[in-house]
């Protein structure tokens, strides 16, 4: 028997076996690293992109092909390397036969640009995204976000890396060039004849953990590194697998490798972190240094704990990859100590008093915030921070046995607190920022963060995706300040604003650069989004919200009897609202319940809609209508 398959058979006591075809080829196959992504056109400060989402079929088991449909047509797509003040525009073209949705994970992308679910790419349409590249170094992703096939689209390849650097991170002498690795980590399950399994048509609504580990596509694969230090960006792209991960010599079993953590979701941690298991679930991301200088000539494996969360564990599930260290070390650029201290985290200011409370729970066979779905429409608007303000946030596990890795659009927060499960706050969570937080089982965590810096509808959602198609998911108004003095050329309230919505085009203008795709109509698509100012002032608002709410004394909030806005707590500099109240705040203190001349004004949320229908746009001076949102071209949904 192949002495690796033997190996699988008795990788875990309490593993289910094989749901795949036994796969034989562990550590055979090299790595795949995504090629860089380059831009068709530069325009003043704006990089132009064009990404084709189209099927492909990859040989996952030799011999045999599975039908993927990847952003250029690979599994993951191509990694955006981006530096810090450079804007971007990148045009996703849909060659696929379902629609998407473009999310850049980890960017405060304005609302038209974020990936609204019903913000819909149909195929034969483009849409054109438009990103800041103005936050700190980080290492973000995109991914599909369309509404109720997330889970889908993504499982079938449509992820990818998009790393943003900076000034202050180049000059900390990391590892960099062929030292710097991403690693997208992903579980999932074939059929007997070497294709996907199919979640949707297998009527699956819970999970799909997957006995088949890929990492940057290829199961189980192997790299070859140096004896020296590597920066490893994990990401995991898993549409319900979290891992806890560690490494051991196989000359050493049973004795774990250090390794050290330097950044989140957000970028680099105010210090480096030393661990021996570093945990990760479904989007988040960590930049972890690996040291192989003590290696030389020996095989490291990284492996997972298995009895992660509530995951089932499968005979090959313990392991990830290999890394196979050679005798010889070619290039000492990034190779030194590391820094005691990477960078001061922008943290928000602390507070105290939980303004807003979120469960996340299944009843009935659906999956919830708060009681709502966002098949809701009426109601799934259940959180109304005014711009600018500090919350803390509370998110409950009330499901069970599930886990819930909760991602919040728009904002980095802190992880403040975590309760009532086996862990509290990780030692490398601690001087994190993150848009992501891990709720495991009968977890409680509590989150800070400042709601800005934009305006406008996101979303907020279990990561899980089979849960965020059904339907564990719900929107965010961050609410206009009307008394905030600062002058903004142009509004994004509404994520389905008109004027950005997806296109149709004719396949031979593709080919022949003609229509949409001409030069010159390139250009003017930059200038019209550099044009909109949409982005380059991003410090100066920050700065500008800061000194806003610095001002504030009190912050008065009628509190729904419903709870669909959470509990209530005021604080100076930081604003809480319920689902169906009215904002208004005051320079001055004012007692609960007191008259005074509101300063925020809120936007209806955007409908659900498909792809060729319109949403009414509110102007600025709009109230929302009592349920937080009702929809203005659509009262009905279809669940999921």
């Amino acid at each position: 028997m192949h002495s690796l398959l033997l190996l699988s058979l008795f990788a875990l006591a309490d593993a289910k076996g094989w749901l795949s075809p036994v796969y034989q080829n562990f550590f055979e196959f090299p790595l795949p690293v995504p090629p860089t992504a380059k831009p068709v056109k530069s325009y003043d400060n704006i990089d132009y992109y064009e990404i084709d989402i189209k099927p492909v079929d990859i040989e996952i088991y030799p011999g045999k092909k599975a039908r993927h449909v990847g952003y250029d047509g690979i599994v993951p797509g191509p990694t955006f390397r981006m530096q810090q003040g450079r804007e971007a525009v990148v045009r996703f073209i849909n060659h696929a036969d379902r629609a998407n949705s473009v999310h850049l994970h980890g960017s405060y992308s304005r609302a038209p640009f974020d990936g609204w679910a019903e913000d819909t790419t149909e195929p034969g349409q483009y849409k054109d995204y438009y990103y800041p590249n103005a936050q700190a170094a980080r290492t973000l992703w995109y991914h599909d976000h369309a509404v109720g096939h997330t889970a889908e689209n993504a499982y079938y390849g449509q992820a990818g890396f998009y790393i943003l650097e900076d000034a202050q991170k180049n000059a900390l002498n990391l590892p960099s060039g062929n030292y710097d690795i991403p690693l997208a980590l992903a579980a999932k399950r074939y059929n007997a004849d070497g294709t996907l399994w199919d979640p949707e048509a297998n009527g699956e609504t819970t999970s799909v953990f997957g006995d088949v580990i890929q990492v940057n596509g290829q199961p189980w694969p192997y790299l070859a590194v140096e004896p020296r230090k590597y920066l490893f960006r994990f990401l995991d792209t898993s549409i319900s697998r979290s891992f806890q991960l560690y490494a051991e010599a196989d000359k050493k079993v049973g004795t774990r490798i250090p390794f050290t953590v330097i950044g989140s979701d957000a970028g680099l941690l105010a210090s480096p972190v030393d661990t021996t298991q570093l945990d990760i679930s479904m989007a988040e991301r960590w930049e972890v240094v690996f040291d192989f200088s003590a290696y030389a000539g020996q095989n490291v494996t990284l492996k997972n704990t298995g009895k992660v969360g509530a995951d089932d564990d499968f005979d090959g599930t313990d392991r990830v990859m290999r890394f196979m260290v050679g005798n010889s070390v070619s290039d000492t650029k990034g190779n030194g100590a590391l820094p005691s201290t990477l960078r001061t985290v922008p943290m928000p200011p602390p507070k105290t008093g939980i303004d807003r409370s979120y469960e996340f729970m299944r009843s009935n066979g659906e999956w919830q915030v708060n009681g709502v779905t966002w098949a809701d429409v009426e109601d799934r608007v259940i959180a109304k921070p005014q711009r600018g303000a500090v919350e803390l946030w509370e998110l409950k596990n009330g499901a069970g046995g599930w886990t819930h890795p909760i991602h919040i659009h728009l904002i980095d927060f802190q992880i403040i607190s975590r309760t009532d499960g086996d862990r509290g706050v990780l030692p490398y969570e601690k001087t994190a920022l993150k848009d992501v937080v891990w709720l495991n089982k009968n977890e409680r965590v509590q989150v800070l963060a400042r709601y800005g810096p934009w305006d406008g509808l996101y979303m907020f959602h279990c990561h899980n995706l089979i849960h965020e198609d059904h339907d564990m998911m719900a929107a965010l108004n961050v609410t206009h300040l009307t008394d905030l003095g600062y002058d903004e050329k142009t509004s994004f309230i509404d994520p389905m604003d008109t004027k950005y919505r997806a296109k149709s085009f004719k396949l031979e203008d593709l080919t022949n650069r003609d229509g949409d795709f001409e030069d010159s109509k390139i250009e003017e698509k930059c200038r019209m989004f550099q044009d909109l100012d949409a982005y380059k002032k991003a410090n100066e608002v920050e700065e500008k919200l800061v000194e806003y709410w610095k001002t504030k004394s009190t912050l008065v909030t009628k509190v729904s009897s419903s709870g669909g806005g959470g509990s209530s707590s005021s604080s100076s500099g930081s604003g809480s609202v319920s689902a169906s109240a009215t904002v208004v705040s005051s320079s001055a203190s004012v007692s609960s319940g007191s008259s005074v001349t509101p300063s925020s004004t809120l936007v209806t949320s955007a409908s659900k809609a498909s792809s060729t229908s319109t949403t009414k746009t509110t102007s600025s001076s709009t109230k929302s209508d009592d349920k937080g949102g009702k929809s203005k071209t659509s009262t009905s949904s279809t669940k999921k």
